[in-house]
């Protein structure tokens, strides 16, 4: 669907003419940011059957890993399902990925306390044979499908909930938007004159938290790691130099190039690194983005008051009942929208 600010309705195409819809000379923004495996299956000492869903990794600690013997952890910001209400220092045992469950751990997941962040725990993950974290949790993880798609992960999944150009891990969801783009519609706008660059977005809780306030100030965001690298900024100046807008792929792509915004140039970003709480809603005064590459969301969510900042809300509600009635498919794997800002 292609929402204009000059026109009354929406038009409907296809993904595959987006590099006929979008100028000639844009900047178009993507996230690389990698989904990792971060659903870990274990259990309990009592055999009871638990389930983590790392958020985000926070640092790193040593352990012990027999007597003498010192091994390097990872420091993980969690959310815990069926650990009852285990304690400090309660520890988990995860089985390599499709091993029997009477199988020896391959990691180990302890109990450090609950984070300053709500609702998650902080946990310390460790491998008793000490070798690299990272290998053994893509043998051990499992894709974190939305909770909506009610299957198991399946060996495709781990392509497929990826963008083509993903190469940064750290997400816990992939940045649907960019899942439209295949390798030949990038060639194509490339033709086109556009120029691809890419930022990082870590995709966490904050981007998908569903908001239970009824003002919009008091929902809590949760901090999400971001990268804006200079080869991305000075694309930002380029494309300002010769007119040309800049197009985000992704509410995730919109959020970080928004909170790298240089204040003192408008339309310019500084490059940067560090986390983002920004919360776009109506009333944001948009510096960066011009237009938008979005799929469709669900009501009482971030990214609804995100986009309605973007379009303005009557004209979005009224794109989304044209949605509706024309049956396309909203969020994770559903439909894209492409949006223009008015001036």
């Amino acid at each position: 669907m292609v929402v204009r600010p000059e026109a009354a309705a929406p038009a409907h195409r296809h993904i595959s003419d987006l590099p006929d819809v979008v100028d000639g000379g844009s900047l178009i923004v993507v996230n690389d940011t990698r989904v990792i495996p971060a659903r870990l299956l274990g259990r309990k000492s009592s055999g009871g059957r638990v389930e983590w869903l790392l958020v985000r990794r926070v640092g790193s600690r040593q352990v012990e890993l027999k007597a003498g013997e010192l091994g390097a952890g990872e420091v993980w910001r969690a959310l815990g399902k069926g650990i009852g209400s285990a304690t400090p220092g309660a520890t988990f045992d995860v089985p390599l990925r499709g091993a029997p469950e009477e199988s020896a751990p391959a990691l180990k997941i302890t109990l450090l306390g609950r984070s300053s962040d709500s609702g998650l725990m902080e946990v310390l993950l460790w491998a008793p044979s000490g070798e690299p974290i990272a290998e053994l949790l893509e043998a051990c993880g499992h894709v974190p499908l939305p909770p909506y798609i009610r299957r198991s992960d399946v060996a495709t999944d781990s392509a497929r909930y990826q963008t083509v150009y993903a190469q940064n891990a750290g997400a816990i969801a992939a940045p649907t938007a960019g899942l439209h783009l295949t390798r030949e519609i990038i060639r194509r706008l490339e033709r086109k004159g556009c120029e691809v660059v890419g930022l990082t977005l870590h995709v966490g809780l904050g981007t998908f938290q569903p908001v239970q306030t009824l003002d919009l100030d008091e929902h809590p965001m949760h901090a999400e790691p971001f990268d804006l690298p200079l080869p991305t900024a000075d694309a930002v100046a380029r494309a300002r130099s010769r007119g040309s807008p800049v197009v985000a792929v992704g509410t995730t792509s919109a959020r970080a190039l928004e909170s790298a915004a240089d204040l003192e140039r408008l339309g310019h970003v500084h490059a940067m690194s560090g986390e983002t709480r920004l919360l776009i809603q109506p009333g944001h005064p948009w510096r960066v983005v011009d237009a938008l590459l979005t799929n469709f969301h669900q009501p009482h969510s971030t990214l609804m008051a995100l986009v309605c900042a973007f379009s303005g809300t009557e004209r979005l509600l009224a794109a989304y009942r044209s949605a509706v009635q024309e049956r396309y498919r909203f969020l994770s794997y559903g439909d894209a929208m492409f949006l223009r800002r008015a001036p």
